[in-house]
């Protein structure tokens, strides 16, 4: 029943990892859509974050404005770890419950938490293994311009915003290199399931 924390840079194929691995069998657990969730209309997360930083990080219809509550916290490391204090807990106990679920479910289970901010926030959980999806920022910054239709100064500020590269992979128990195909990446995930089935 190993734990296994999945993270990597924006446009690392760090999903494509994951597509695969639920494919396989795994049980992956998104980070990104339990923060979604405990950010949902009608939660204590969402009305803490409007006392903390004002309605106008809320939108019209009740939801989270993430455009407006990005430009507020992004460059404010002071403001940004306000929002992690009231975001982070919640995330943890959620997917602490789904991670028990998962093994109730099946004692057996592979369990992968997609996580990008694990440097930032869960690097020290009991973690079986930690997955490194890596590809060079060259790699990365081109991807983010010509499939996610970014401008460069755009995709560098994304990248330069997150942790390097080496805090990352000085973490790393497994690297998948994911600067080459599609199918490269594939096949090193298939290897790396194999080995987890046979744990």
């Amino acid at each position: 029943m190993p734990l296994i924390a999945l993270t990597g840079g924006i446009a690392s194929g760090k999903s494509t990892i994951a597509n695969r691995l639920t494919e396989l069998g795994a049980v992956v657990v998104d980070a990104d859509q339990i923060v979604r969730e405990v950010q949902a209309p009608g939660s204590e997360v969402l009305r803490t974050i409007a006392r903390t930083f004002g309605d106008t990080v809320i939108a019209e219809d009740g939801s989270l404005d993430r455009a407006a509550l990005g430009s507020t916290v992004f460059a404010d490391p002071d403001r940004l770890a306000q929002l992690n204090a009231i975001v982070h807990p919640a995330v943890r106990a959620e997917s602490q419950r789904r991670f028990d679920a998962a093994f109730h479910a099946d004692p057996e289970a592979v369990v992968v938490y997609d996580v990008p901010l694990l440097v930032e926030a869960r690097v020290d959980d009991p973690w079986d293994e930690i997955v490194v999806a890596h590809a060079p920022e060259d790699v990365r910054l081109e991807r983010l311009v010509g499939l996610r239709g970014m401008t460069p100064e755009a995709a560098r500020d994304r990248i330069a915003a997150q942790v390097s590269d080496e805090r990352r992979l000085a973490i790393a128990d497994v690297v998948i290199d994911t600067s080459g195909s599609i199918e490269h990446t594939l096949v090193q995930t298939d290897a790396l399931w194999d080995r987890l089935r046979a744990r």
